[in-house]
């Protein structure tokens, strides 16, 4: 615990010379580089979503490769294909951006659904397939998807297959005016330059002792059947949230849910310094492993009734341990 507080230390310090508040962000960012999972950003554009990312990877010293999607980017540019030699007569197979560690999907909303589901395999099984030949990919390995929520033109919307694989989903918010006046301080200072590197790092050895570690965190059994009892109750909702409310869920959380809030409470307990989950955890976690889970009938979007108001009508009937 003390060798994973440092580690920590040292990654929160290189996020902060960098990164201007959003101190909700670095704790999603963390705890789904920690959990092993991974992340969907939504915001509007400008909220320093790639700079994050970025600067996770360069504090980490890991590799980063940022994808732009757009309508025609076709599967086998993020995966990788196989290219005819002319010299030696045979294929030879190049990889894509998606073999590094860190991988932004900048906007993946406006990829086709043939182009999002090339990232299946790689997010599911952390491998690639190319000709028949199945390629490993590199760990740790993080998927940062961003969308923008407020242009709709030219976007193919994520089917529920796709989003389920997402540990957590983190809705970034505008700066306060005060962190907003730092911004411009720092763009003025060069600290925010690209070719900029953060001065400490950790490596990919550190970020996997982080994640063995967060991995031996204890979770009792009564925490355990606080989560089984919180994705029930999504699915059933009838009894316990009444049938006006109830009839906004179109679908209930599936066991993904259960292991997403596993994995991301032992990371958080290891955030705040504790060898073992408290519900206090889980009730953190609810917006970010839910909000994209909990899906919401047409009535409810009508009503502008948010995802995140049926999540906290759920936990206020579930008796926390």
């Amino acid at each position: 615990m003390q060798s994973a507080t440092g580690i920590l230390k040292v990654i929160a310090n290189a996020y902060s010379a960098k990164m201007v508040g959003q101190e909700r962000l670095r704790t999603s960012l963390l705890v789904s580089l920690i959990a092993g999972g991974h992340i969907l950003l939504e915001s509007v554009p400008g909220l320093a979503k790639t700079t994050a990312a970025s600067t996770l990877a360069d504090t980490v010293k890991a590799s980063f490769k940022r994808i732009q999607c757009t309508p025609d980017l076709l599967p086998s540019d993020i995966t990788g294909n196989q290219i005819y030699d002319a010299a030696t007569g045979s294929f030879r197979t190049v990889l894509g951006p998606v073999h590094a560690n860190f991988v932004l999907l900048d906007e993946i909303n406006r990829s086709s659904a043939k182009t999002q589901s090339a990232m299946l395999e790689a997010m599911q099984e952390h491998q690639t397939t190319i000709g028949g030949e199945v390629h490993h990919l590199p760990k740790p390995f993080l998927v940062i998807a961003t969308q923008n929520p407020i242009e709709q033109e030219g976007t193919y919307e994520l089917p529920e297959a796709q989003m389920d694989r997402f540990l957590l989903k983190e809705i970034v918010e505008y700066p306060s005016p005060a962190d907003e006046f730092e911004i411009l301080n720092r763009i003025d200072s060069g600290v925010l330059d690209p070719d900029r590197h953060v001065a400490g790092a950790v490596s990919l050895e550190d970020v996997k002792a982080l994640q063995e570690t967060a991995s031996q965190i204890y979770v009792d059994a009564a925490i355990r059947n606080y989560i089984v009892s919180i994705a029930y109750v999504t699915r059933n909702p009838a009894p316990y949230i009444g049938e006006d409310r109830a009839r906004l869920i179109k679908y209930g959380a599936s066991p993904r849910a259960s292991i997403a809030f596993l994995q991301a409470s032992r990371a958080l307990a290891l955030l705040n310094g504790r060898a073992h989950v408290i519900p206090e955890d889980i009730r953190a976690l609810r917006h970010l492993v839910l909000r994209h889970r909990v899906l919401l009938t047409f009535e409810a979007d009508a009503e502008g009734i948010r995802s995140e108001e049926i999540i906290d009508q759920i936990f206020s009937v579930v008796p926390t341990p």
